[in-house]
C-alpha cells in the first residue's frame, strides 16, 4: 500500500494548479490521471494558444445556482497573480478584446509552467482510477498501479466536455458516493442546432459570418455569429447557449447599431433603382444579404418598388431574426460543462465538502461555468489556489 498526504485526481488546468499550490517540503504530493499527457484541454484551447485567463474576471461572469459561491476563491486568486507567474516564466502573451489574454506562442508553455510550478510533487499519467473509499480518516484509491492511501483527497477530474482528449463524469460519481448533490450537468459554451427549416437557411450559409447581438435569459453578448451545416456558432452563440433552454426561442441582431429598416428606406430615396439585395450588401455580408432577400421574395426586387411595410418586414428579419434551436452539438464541441456538483456542499473558502473532511472538488467539475474569454481557466486557477493551500 502506498501512502500519500495528498492525492489528487486529474492532470489539468486545476489539478496541476493545485499541486504546485500545495506542495511543501517533507509533503508527498501526488497527482495522477488516465491520460497519456497532462493539460490536454489547455493544449488545445485558445486555437492552439491557451485563452489563459481575463483580466475582467468578476463573479458576474460566471453561471451557478449560487451566483455568489464564486467570490471567495476568485477575490483571493486574481488574474494578475497568474499573469505575474505568466511572466516570471517568461512566456510571451498579448491580450485580445474583452481583457481576453493569449500565448504569443504554443498553448503547451503553459503546462510545462504549472509542471515547473509543483516540483516536489509527483505526476503519474497512464494510471486509471478505480474504486475509491474512506477508511479510518484515510481515502483509499485503487489504481492500476497500485492501491493508494491519502490523507486528504481533491478531485480535478473536470466535466464531460469534449470526450475524445478523455473527459469523463467521474467526479459526478465521486460527488454522489460520498454523499453530495448534484445540478445536472449539461454542455455549455456550445454550438446550436436547428431543424430541417432553419437548416435550409444555415446550410447554404455554412462559413459565413457576421457580428451580432443576443439578449437570452439574463445574458446579453455581441460578437461574431458563425453559420454551419449544423445550424449556428461563433462566440456570441457559445455564449448565449449557457443561458438558453431546449424549447425556447431566441431573437438576434445581424446588424447591432444599424437600422436596417430606416437604412433601406434612405437607400431607396437616394438610388431606387438598385437592388434589395445590394442594399442589403451594404450592411451584411454578400451571401447572407442574398440569402435573406431570396427568402423573402426579394431576389429581383429594386428598392424603389417597395413600400415602408416591406422593407419594414426586411428590416426586422435582419435585427430580430427569430429561431428555435431544436439542441447543442453536445459534449463533443462543448468548450466547458454547465451545472455539476452542488455548491451548497461545498465550503467556498477551501472547495472542501461540508459533510466530509479532507475531501475536495475543484475546477470545471463544480457548479460554477464561466462565460466564454478565459474565465474558465481563472476558476480552475482559483478554485486549485483555494484547495491547494487548505489541503
Amino acid at each position: 500500500m502506498e501512502h500519500v498526504d495528498l492525492l489528487i485526481l486529474g492532470a489539468g488546468a486545476a489539478g496541476l494548479f493545485c499541486a504546485g499550490s500545495a506542495v511543501a517540503p517533507g509533503r508527498r504530493v501526488l497527482v495522477v490521471d488516465h491520460a497519456l499527457k497532462p493539460g490536454e484541454k489547455i493544449r488545445i484551447s485558445g486555437g492552439g494558444r491557451c485563452n489563459f485567463t481575463n483580466l475582467a474576471t468578476a463573479p458576474n461572469r460566471f453561471l451557478s445556482l449560487n451566483p455568489r459561491f464564486a467570490s471567495s476563491a476568485l477575490a483571493r486568486y486574481r488574474p494578475e497573480a497568474f499573469l505575474g507567474l505568466v511572466d516570471r516564466a517568461g512566456i510571451a502573451w498579448h491580450e485580445k478584446t474583452q481583457g481576453q489574454l493569449f500565448c504569443d506562442g504554443r498553448a503547451t508553455q503553459i503546462t510545462d509552467m504549472l509542471l515547473d510550478r509543483m516540483t516536489g510533487a509527483e505526476l503519474r499519467m497512464g494510471t486509471a482510477v478505480g474504486d475509491v473509499a474512506h477508511q479510518a480518516d484515510r481515502f483509499m484509491v485503487e489504481t492500476s498501479s497500485g492501491p493508494i492511501s491519502a490523507a486528504r483527497l481533491v478531485v480535478a477530474t473536470g466535466g464531460k466536455s469534449i470526450p475524445k482528449i478523455g473527459a469523463t463524469g467521474r467526479a459526478y460519481d465521486l460527488a454522489r458516493q460520498f454523499g453530495l448533490r448534484m445540478v445536472e450537468p449539461k454542455p455549455a459554451l456550445v454550438p446550436l442546432t436547428f431543424a430541417e427549416q432553419e437548416l435550409a437557411l444555415c446550410r447554404p450559409l455554412a462559413g459565413v459570418s457576421v457580428e451580432a447581438e443576443i439578449a437570452h435569459g439574463g445574458g446579453r453578448f455581441r460578437d461574431a455569429l458563425l453559420f454551419t451545416h449544423r445550424g449556428l456558432s461563433g462566440p456570441v452563440i457559445l455564449q448565449i447557449s449557457s443561458f438558453w433552454q431546449p424549447g425556447e426561442e431566441l431573437r438576434i441582431d445581424l446588424a447591432p447599431g444599424c437600422d436596417v429598416a430606416s437604412a433601406l428606406k434612405a437607400a431607396r430615396g437616394s438610388g431606387g433603382r438598385t437592388a434589395v439585395a445590394t442594399a442589403l450588401a451594404q450592411i451584411l455580408p454578400d451571401r447572407l444579404a442574398q440569402s435573406i432577400a431570396a427568402e423573402l421574395g426579394l431576389a429581383q426586387a429594386r428598392l424603389a418598388d417597395q413600400p415602408n411595410a416591406r422593407l419594414e418586414a426586411v428590416g426586422a428579419r435582419v435585427n430580430r431574426w427569430q429561431v428555435r434551436p431544436v439542441g447543442t452539438e453536445g459534449y463533443r464541441t462543448a468548450e466547458v460543462t454547465l451545472g455539476g456538483i452542488d455548491t451548497r456542499d461545498l465550503d467556498s473558502r477551501t472547495m472542501q465538502a461540508r459533510n466530509m473532511p479532507n475531501l475536495f472538488f475543484i475546477g470545471e467539475c463544480v457548479d460554477v461555468t464561466g462565460w466564454l474569454g478565459g474565465y474558465n481557466f481563472q476558476w480552475a486557477w482559483a478554485s486549485a489556489d483555494a484547495a491547494g493551500r487548505a489541503a
